[in-house]
């Protein structure tokens, strides 16, 4: 596989199709076994006994950097049409940011529209806003865009600046957090995930001031599904537990808990053993800890 990466990598990856003159060398790129069956691609079934060579090169250099082309080519249909070469350049000027190769495949496969994205007008103004925006070193692009792909496939002046700039308006002041730890915020919609998460959070009965506060110690917050985590994780807490909304907005982490592998486990037990335990402790505690805990708990 290394062999096949690193053929794909000097001869459809890194050259242009006109340099693939050598017609033995082509045919052992077409040989080679990539790294999922492409004949079992519905695109590649209808296609595959008229397409061209560059094409069969492209689908071969995809899937030799790991990115199911299949998948590529569905989500991202303009990618039909897209050349080896502009490929190549993009490939290149990535790894100009500091992006590895083998961090290409997880990177296009989550966002294969990067792969037809316009260097000058898409790419370069991200890297522009990471360095000027959030401060990134060039030295931890790399580390930024690994833990958010989806940075590369964002606007700068639609979606990048106006979530900074709400979040910064919030409270959110340290660019570093933002940078390595949460930049899915920065990716997430201003008017549609944003805004009404936080409304949400209000209209439970929490005040704006405490709301904001909530999310400020726990930014994951932002990236919850109403109708899938909070009202099922609440409706336990209210009904079960008979727990008060003070509890939630000092431990707003609640939401970070699996409802089924650590809630309602963990409640359970406390209820069977009869002692009071308090929400924080109960839920970050290890395994061993909170049996610990249980025990210190019903021997005092």
């Amino acid at each position: 596989m290394l062999a096949a990466a690193t053929s794909c990598r000097s001869s459809m990856c890194i050259s242009t199709p006109k340099a693939c003159a050598n017609s033995e060398q082509q045919n052992s790129l077409l040989t080679t076994k990539p790294k999922t069956l492409l004949h079992k691609h519905p695109l590649y079934q209808t296609t595959h006994t008229n397409i061209s060579l560059e094409y069969k090169e492209k689908i071969l250099c995809l899937e030799i950097m790991g990115v199911d082309s299949g998948r590529a080519l569905s989500v991202n249909p303009a990618l039909h049409t897209q050349s080896l070469h502009t490929i190549h350049a993009i490939v290149t000027f990535l790894q100009s940011k500091g992006i590895h190769l083998k961090d290409l495949g997880r990177i296009f496969g989550m966002c294969p529209t990067i792969l037809t994205s316009d260097i000058k007008f898409d790419l370069a103004p991200v890297f522009n806003f990471l360095s000027h925006d959030l401060r990134v070193p060039d030295r931890n692009f790399r580390k930024v865009i690994n833990k958010c792909p989806r940075l590369l496939i964002s606007s700068v002046r639609d979606q990048l600046k106006p979530a900074l700039f709400y979040l910064q308006r919030l409270g959110f002041r340290d660019l570093h957090a933002l940078a390595y730890q949460d930049p899915i915020l920065l990716v997430s919609s201003v008017e549609k995930t944003l805004i009404p998460k936080l409304d949400y959070l209000v209209s439970l009965g929490f005040s704006k001031n405490d709301a904001v506060g909530m999310v400020l110690r726990c930014p994951t917050l932002f990236t919850f599904s109403i109708e899938n985590n909070f009202k099922p994780k609440l409706e336990y807490f209210s009904e079960e537990m008979e727990g008060k909304l003070e509890e939630i907005k000092e431990f707003p982490q609640y939401f970070a808990f699996s409802l089924e592998n650590r809630i309602k486990p963990r409640h359970m037990e406390v209820v069977r053993c009869g002692v009071k335990v308090a929400l924080p402790l109960m839920l970050k505690a290890t395994d061993e800890d909170f049996r610990e805990l249980l025990v210190r708990k019903r021997s005092s």
